[in-house]
This record gives structure tokens, sequence and C-alpha cells, in this order.
């Protein structure tokens, strides 16, 4: 059983494998975190996960994908975040991570329940984008500025400036190159076509996410893990495969990146996702594993305690993250140790209804054969 065993990375120990992934709430104001915020971190702090890593958060404020999400490019938001972090701190000891992203050419839409049209109005608080070249994410979004020399320096410089995450008290990093975000939108050659040196080749396509990860490695503590989130596959004819995945993650393991998270698609329009079933995506992480030679967390429908342990017993990952399964139950990590026959940490305010307490009770409530009969 390696689901409740703990992994090292650099200076930090997680006291087992379970991750909380980084959900979107939607929720911010004028990019800071609020009560919302603290509630739902907070439940998952102390859901007996190894680690919780904060939503994606944007490294400037037209990198925001709706007006309702993080940021950390201002002093208001760093002070927001350092009260999250600070309280939850107050409770529990889970490692608590944060996602930096720039949503590129996905940014400035409407939140998701108010869709009655995707793009957000410049007259209703929309904004600029910015992306590799100007080709829009979709028909019915903000066409995006391509960014030119001093763009692209500006963006790397709010990456970097994010590692202010530092002083919030956070313990990990992850940069989000994926889902079709600017990190992602620069790497395939289905969204970026550009001619300079920032395109083309295979090479040059990966040179934005690259010094992207270098500066913010630069930056971010050297104690202190760095992963990213890359693209496992577009699942567009002609964009990028599994084969890019790994090329990109050896070039990420010589700049000092710790751990990967391949994800799939949502590059444009233009996808068209694979059969979902639990653990659709393992399969990119175990290639990914295999070849790059970097702890790999696999994502993508994990649900239940036996098949996320299976995954790692069998080397195809180092870590699983869930989310949804999480929203529906918050104590998801209790219910896998009682499954799986593992001890985990429970608040001293919740140890009336330990995990092994809590099933002992439901065995006593179920009815006897002659009752139900």
């Amino acid at each position: 059983m390696m689901l409740f065993e703990p992994l090292a990375l650099r200076s930090l120990t997680l006291r087992n494998r379970i991750a909380v992934s980084p959900m979107t709430q939607y929720s911010g104001e004028d990019g800071c975190a609020v009560p919302w915020h603290a509630m739902h971190v907070g439940s998952m702090a102390v859901s007996g996960a190894g680690l919780v890593i904060m939503e994606a958060t944007a490294v400037e404020a037209m990198g925001r994908t709706t007006a309702g999400c993080l940021g950390l490019y201002s002093d208001a938001n760093e002070a927001a975040m350092t009260r999250l972090v600070s309280g939850i701190r107050s409770y529990s000891p889970t490692p608590l991570g944060i996602q930096l992203v720039h949503a590129g050419r996905r940014g400035s839409v409407r939140k998701p329940w108010d869709a009655d049209t995707v793009k957000l109005p410049l007259d209703e608080g929309g904004w600029s984008l910015c992306g590799p070249t100007a080709e829009p994410y979709r028909g019915d979004v903000h066409r995006p500025a391509p960014l030119d020399g001093a763009g692209i320096a500006r963006v790397l410089a709010a990456f970097a400036a994010a590692a202010r995450a530092d002083r919030s008290g956070f313990d990990l990093l992850e940069l989000h190159g994926a889902h079709g975000y600017l990190m992602h939108a620069f790497t395939s050659p289905i969204s970026n076509t550009r001619t300079d040196g920032y395109g083309g080749s295979q090479a040059r396509r990966m040179r934005f996410p690259l010094e992207v990860a270098q500066v913010v490695r630069a930056a971010w503590p050297a104690g202190k893990p760095l992963g990213v989130r890359l693209p496992g596959s577009d699942f567009i004819e002609g964009g990028l495969t599994v084969e890019d995945a790994v090329a990109l993650g050896q070039e990420l393991k010589g700049l000092g990146v710790d751990y990967l998270v391949p994800s799939i698609g949502l590059l444009d329009s233009k996808f068209r996702a694979p059969k979902v079933t639990p653990g659709y995506m393992v399969p990119f992480a175990e290639r990914i594993r295999t070849e790059v030679g970097l702890p790999v967390i696999a994502t993508g429908m994990i649900l239940k305690p036996e098949q996320a342990d299976a995954f790692l017993t069998e080397g195809r990952a180092d870590m699983v993250a869930i989310g949804r399964a999480f929203l529906n139950d918050p104590r998801w990590a209790w219910h896998a140790a009682t499954a799986l026959g593992a001890d985990v940490d429970v608040p001293r305010q919740y140890q009336r209804v330990r995990p092994e307490e809590t099933a002992l009770a439901a065995r006593h409530a179920a009815p006897s054969k002659a009752t139900a009969d």
C-alpha cells in the first residue's frame, strides 16, 4: 500500500500521496481571496490529504480567466492570501501549494454560472488579452494581441514576482502550463504559428514555458518544490502528443522542476475529448514518469481509494491529485484510510469521529440479515 506512504520533494515531506487538486472557485474580488476561500481551502486542509494546492492564481490582472479568479499581482492580493494561509496554519499543518497561471487568450470570460454569453465585454469589466498570435481561443471570445519582446519580458517578470507566494507561507508552487493557457498556447503548433524565436520548431515553441520555469525557479526558495502541469496531448490532429510532453518534461527537469502533472486538451474549440473513465489520464503520467525520471502526479477522475493505490503500487505515478471527489466528499482521505487499513491525521476537534470509529458505527448501524428479511 503506497497511498499513505510519505513522499519527499526537496525539503518538503508529504505525509501521504493524496493531493487536493487546484479547483477554481470564481469567487475572488479584484484578485483577492475572500471568506469563501477560507472555508473551501480550510475544509480541504483538514481532509487528511497530504497536500492541498490552491486554485489557479493569475500573475497579472489580464492573466485571469474570469473577474472572479484569484491573483497574486498586487499587495492587496498578497495580504489577502497571507491572511488565508495564516488562518489555516492556526489549525492545520497540511502543506499548502499554489498554482500560478496566465490565462492568455482564454481570459476575460464570464463566470460559469453567468453563461448568457461567454465573452466578458470590455464595457462590462472585461480586459484585453494576449497570446502567441492574434488567433482567438474560440470564435465567441476576445481576439488576443500577439506578445512582442517587451510583452514577453513583462509576463516573465510577472511570473517571477508572483513567487511572492513564499511570503504568504506557501510550501509548494506549481505552474499551469496546460488547458490552453498562455504557456500551453506557446507550446502547441496549433496555437503558435509564430516565425520568430518563440515559434516554429519544437525547441522554439518550448522556449517561453521554459523561460517561465527558469525565472520562477530562480525566484522561488531553493528548498521548496516547483512543479509544472503540462499538456500530455492536445487531442487535435497535428497538435501536441505525449512525445512532446516527454521532451518538455526533460527540459523542465534540467531547470530544477521537481514534479510534473500531465493533463490533456482544452487548447481550443477543435479539442475532442477522449472517453472519460476513471484514471483516463494515468497512461500519460506513466509514460512521462518512465521517460523523464521525475515524480509525477496523476489526475483524471480518480475516484476510489483502491484504484488510486493501485496506480502508485504499479509504478504508474508517485501521487494522485483528486478534485471533484473531494468536493463531493471532503473526508475522502479519511474513508480511503479506513478502506486500506491506514492511519490518517484527524483534527482534535473531530477525534470523536475518527475514520475507524465511523466505519465501526456504520457496521453497527447496518441491519442484520434477519432484520432485513
